[in-house]
Parts: structure tokens; sequence; C-alpha cells
């Protein structure tokens, strides 16, 4: 029984909120059902007074404790492999001596011959941190710059954070329970927050907490005499206004006396990860702070974008921003210090079509700028593609209303505004009815809201009863009417869709974990066969995966290549039962798209509403299940569609 899965069956739970069958979990998680309820047992453990996951005839769910189990790792003890890896790995960092193989391997309770192959795992750890382990007779030991050292400890600390979230417990298992670090939150990070925006910066509130712990290592690191000895340099105005901040609040809060290299690191690490310009920060026009190679870069990258996915961010103020963004991204991917994302995973699963924007925009950047590529850093992207496509959501997708209310003095004219005040996000009233006995055929839009019975001769659900004095209760009504029209035309596009574009040849049942290349190959050889693509697509769909991973949902993933060349849209269907590996996670239904140009338009619906489908875990068991073939796949997935 592993705690990582333990808590990977946690946050399933907790994410989703819903009761999920031992079943289903198990095929989330690799599993047996059996499994599960050990697991279950095991989490409900960490809360002895508490109740992390709930049972009943359902199945399982989130308790009410679910946070604190998340939480409630303890100190590490090496009783299991990821703690034991963790402890060895801070030993080294806090011995420049290096340390004896065989007292570490008596004080951790494990043998020799198990401490050796925690050394080779302790390599495999080490790769892209410049960092070499060396062994000689009994003795290990690190070598490489304090920076290089402080990128371990880094990485250490993410490792015990559940999906880019941060708490003080992790920093403590990290740095030691003595740390200095452990106190740089709370007050310090409040206060850092506040001063920042008195200087009329905007805050990234999900990038600060990553950087107070990079402070916290700091600040931990020279109390243990391990400071940087770089030189400072000149430092620039805004470094050195940020730096006057961190000096005090670091010197204050933490007692610790920071150098000029350290400060100006870490004074560009919040430059660079935390604040962006604010309306009124002083001297800092976005412009003029960029680099004309990057804003042309991102320039062309996004026009190249919205031509290619069909929307709307070509705007100036969009590209700027972003194009900001991009230069900071730059400056941290030098350093190799990146920033986490604790919103990534719900990013790519609720705005497929966003993340896909953002994956195109990413590897533009990494081409023409040589950025790298890592799914935290396209989620920063994503927000800001999701933030203007927000922006810019044309007043046409409102659904239209009649308000049916009969004329009473100015009755008609007080619904209509409390209408229009309480709901207008959602709906725009383009009529109103004061006639007691109106013309109800003739009324075309999405919705009618009436004070008055329509009677049984008018059928739909656009239909909702209102009263005169709009209640809470009517605003909901509508809301939820509101949403089953949208959900309704959705889907109902999406099974046209998916009726004219999937091939019925192009069926695979009983896909094993051969690796997501291997099945990109197969499920693309049926497409090559047909003509619908050639290899080189299929070779571009591997890379594409190897940008970011296609699984959007815990059972789905769509293989896709950037780039629309295929002679028509059509769509090869590979199921595994039980789940198989895919990227961070594990998938049941593999889906490869290959899109044409001419079905540009079609993208969006496809890609979203796929992705929603088997986003409902009751669906996709019933898909999976009962998909025996590909005429009872298509059957099951309409009438998943058609409710």
């Amino acid at each position: 029984m592993t705690r990582a899965r333990q808590d990977r069956l946690l946050g399933l739970l907790a994410r989703d909120g819903d009761w999920a069958t031992a079943a289903t979990l198990a095929d989330a998680l690799g599993v047996t059902p059996r499994s599960i309820r050990s697991y279950v047992t095991a989490v409900n453990a960490r809360v002895a007074t508490g109740i992390a996951i709930e049972s009943g005839p359902q199945g399982y769910r989130a308790g009410p404790d679910a946070s604190a189990a998340l939480r409630s790792n303890g100190s590490m003890d090496a009783s299991t492999p990821r703690d034991r890896l963790h402890l060895l790995v801070r030993a080294l960092l806090d011995s420049p001596d290096g340390v004896d193989v065989f007292e570490t391997a008596d004080s951790l309770h494990v043998s020799s011959a198990t401490l050796d192959a925690d050394l080779a795992r302790v390599r495999g750890l080490l790769g892209g941190t410049e960092l070499t382990l060396e062994r000689s007779a009994s003795r290990a030991r690190l070598r490489g710059t304090e920076m290089a050292q402080r990128r371990l400890l880094s990485r250490l600390a993410h490792d015990e954070m559940d999906a880019g979230s941060f708490d003080l417990e992790a920093l403590r298992r990290t740095l030691g329970d003595a740390s200095v670090g452990a106190r740089a939150f709370g007050p310090f990070k409040t206060e850092l927050a506040a001063e920042l925006g008195a200087l009329g910066y905007f805050v990234n509130e999900y990038g600060i907490a990553d950087v107070v712990m990079h402070i916290a290592i700091a600040a931990d690191r020279v109390a243990q005499h391990r400071a940087l000895d770089a030189d400072a340099g000149e430092a620039s105005p805004a470094n050195a206004e940020v730096a006057a901040i961190l000096r005090r609040l670091v010197g204050r809060d933490l007692g610790v006396e920071l150098g000029s290299a350290e400060l100006q690191h870490l004074a560009s690490l919040v430059l660079t990860r935390v604040v962006a310009p604010g309306a009124t920060a002083p001297k800092m026009h976005v412009r003029e702070r960029l680099d004309p190679e990057v804003e042309g870069a991102v320039r062309d990258i996004v026009a190249e974008a919205a031509s290619e996915f069909l929307v709307d961010i070509v705007h100036d103020d969009f590209i700027l921003r972003l194009a900001l963004h991009v230069q900071n991204l730059r400056l941290r991917a030098r350093e190799q210090a990146w920033s986490r994302n604790p919103l990534t995973r719900s990013l790519k699963s609720t705005y497929p079509m966003i993340f896909e924007v953002a994956v195109f925009i990413a590897n533009g950047l990494h081409e023409r700028l040589g950025i790298p590529l890592l799914d935290d850093e396209i989620a920063y992207i994503a927000m800001h593609v999701g933030g203007r496509l927000e922006r810019s959501r044309r007043a046409d997708q409102l659904l239209t209303a009649t308000i049916v209310c009969p004329g009473y003095y100015e009755l008609h004219e007080l619904l209509r505004s409390s209408v229009d005040r309480s709901l207008g996000q959602a709906i725009e009233v383009t009529g109103v009815e004061t006639r007691v006995d109106p013309d109800w055929s003739s009324i075309d839009t999405d919705l009618v809201l009436t004070t008055i019975d329509p009677g049984a001769a008018v059928p739909g659900d656009r239909i909702v009863r209102i009263q005169p004095f709009l209640t809470d209760g009517d605003i909901e009504r509508v809301q939820a009417a509101a949403g089953r029209i949208r959900r309704g035309r959705r889907l109902a596009r999406l099974r046209a869709e998916l009726e004219r574009y999937f091939e019925p040849s192009a069926f695979v049942r009983g896909l094993d974990a051969s690796g997501e290349d291997d099945i990109i190959r197969r499920l693309g050889s049926m497409l090559v066969e047909r003509g619908v693509i050639d290899d080189d697509y299929v070779e571009r769909a591997i890379q594409r995966e190897h940008l970011s991973s296609t699984a959007f949902t815990d059972a789905l993933a769509v293989p896709h290549a950037l780039g629309m060349t295929a002679t028509r849209t059509a769509i090869a269907v590979g199921i595994a039962d039980p789940s198989i590996p895919w990227g961070e996670g594990r998938v049941q239904v593999v889906a490869l798209v290959a899109f044409s140009e001419t079905d540009r338009e079609a993208f969006q619906t496809v890609f979203e509403q796929l992705v929603e489908v088997f986003s409902e875990r009751e669906s996709v068991q019933r898909i999976v299940r009962r998909g025996t073939d590909f005429a009872a796949f298509l059957d099951e997935l309409v009438a998943v569609v058609d409710g």
C-alpha cells in the first residue's frame, strides 16, 4: 500500500465531491476494489477523531476531514521509501563533507544494501539540478553549487505538496523541524504582499507562496552559514526597491541578515514570479520593460494561435501582458526557477480548449525563444488566454428571454428591471408581453419567464414560472433552465459531430499498457490506412503528447497533432479495461482525433464536449463496460449525450 495512491484516492474524491464506487476508483488508480477499501481505512486512520472518507451504499466520498488528512503527513520517519529518500537527500545537503553510508543506514534502520539502492534513486533525482553524487569508500557527498542545492531543496518541498498547493508542514518536513524557514509563512507572507501592493504592483497569489518558500530556504541556508557567494553586481531600481523590503522583513520576522547576492536573487524571483506592473506602479510602463524580441515573438505566435483556433485573442493589452509574462518566464527558465500552479489540473480538465491554445503558444515560444515547456507554466499562459476570452465573450452567447407579465401599473417594468439585475449575466430580455392572453406560439425566444400559467397547450423546458416580484427561488429556477438549454444545445451539436466524425473501422478494444507512443501509432495506423492522415501526422501527434499530456480527465486522453492537416476530420477510438497509465494518471478511453482545416470550427465543439462527457465517472463506466464493439460504443455514447 503506497502513500501516493492513498493521497491520489483522497484527491480524486475531494475534487469531485460526489459518491464513487470502489470499482470506479479502482479503475482510476489501476488497482483492485479490495485495495481501495484498504486505502480508505488507512486514510481514515490519519484523522483518528474525524472522517476523511465517508462510506455508504453508493460507495465513497470525501468527508469533512479530507483536507486535514491530506495535510497529516507528520514527520518523516523513514517508514516509506519516499520519506527515506527525502531524509537521505536532506542529510547530504546538510553535510558539506558527506555522510557515512553505514552510519546513515543504521540511523534509518535499513541495511547497507537498501541504502545503496536509495543512493541510486538520489542520482535519479539529481537530473537537471547540476549536482552530482560522489561515492568514495564508505562516504557519499553531493557536489555542486549552493544555488543547485537550493533547487534540489525546492524540488523536495514540491514533492511533499499535493497538486501544487503549499503548507507549513511540507516545508518543515523538507527543511527540518528546527528550520528558520518554517516561520516564513503567516505574517511574513501577508506583509510582503501588502508592501508590494503599496508600490503599485499586482500580486500573483498563486505564485507568492512558492517564492516565500524560496525565501524560507535562503534564510535556513544562511543560518547554517551556506550563503550564496556570487557577485551581486549592480541591481536595477526595481530590484533594489524589492530587495530593501525583503531585507527589512527577513531581518525582523526571521532574525536572519541576508547578503546582497541573496537579496538580489530573491528580489529577482519576486519580480519574475509574483508581481506585474499595476496602473500606479512608478516607472513601470510595460513596453519600456519589454525586450523587443520577446514582444515580437509573442505577437506573431498569438496571431498564429488566433488563426489556428479561431479565437479572439489578438488584442494589444493581452499581447503586452502576455509578453511581459513570457519575458519573466525566460528569466526563470535560465535559472531553472519554475513556478508551480495549483490550478493546472483543473484548468486542463475544465477548459481543454483554452489549455490547447496555451500549448500551441508555449510550443511557439519554445521554437522561437528556446523556453522549455512545463505543464504548470503552460497553465499560467492558459490563465492569460482564458482571461482574454472571458473579456471578449460575444453578447450573442446570452440566451434570449421574453417576460410574460399582465400589465398592472408599472409591475412589468419592475419585473424586467429585477430580471436584468439578477440574471443579466445569463440571459438577455428581448421582449415583454403584458397581455393576459398572449400568443404563446409566436414567442420564439430561448426562454419564456411568465407570471401566469401558460396552460398544457404550451410544452417545453423553456417555460419558467416566476413571481411578479422576483424571488431567490425564481432566480435559481431560471438559472437551472438556462443551464439545461445550454447543455442540451452543446450535447446536440456534439452528437451530430461525433456521429459524423467517428470512424467505425478505427475502433480497438483491449488497449494494453504499451505506452503512449505505441498506442498513438496503433490508432493512427488505422486512419493512415484509410487515407485520413499520413505517417507525419502520427509522429506530430506523438510530439504534441510529449509537450503536455492529453489526458484531460481521469478517464480520457485525446491525442492529436498541432496543425489541422488531415484530409477530413476523423476519430479513432481505443478502450482499455482495466485502465492504463497515461502521463501522470490513468485512462480508459483514448480518442485519437485527426482534424482537417475545413472543419476548423468543429474543433472546439468536438474537443471540449468530448472531454465534458468523459468527465463524469458513471458515464465513463457505462460506455467502457457496454461498448464491446463500435456500434455498442456509439449507442452508449449517444445515450449518455442524450441523458
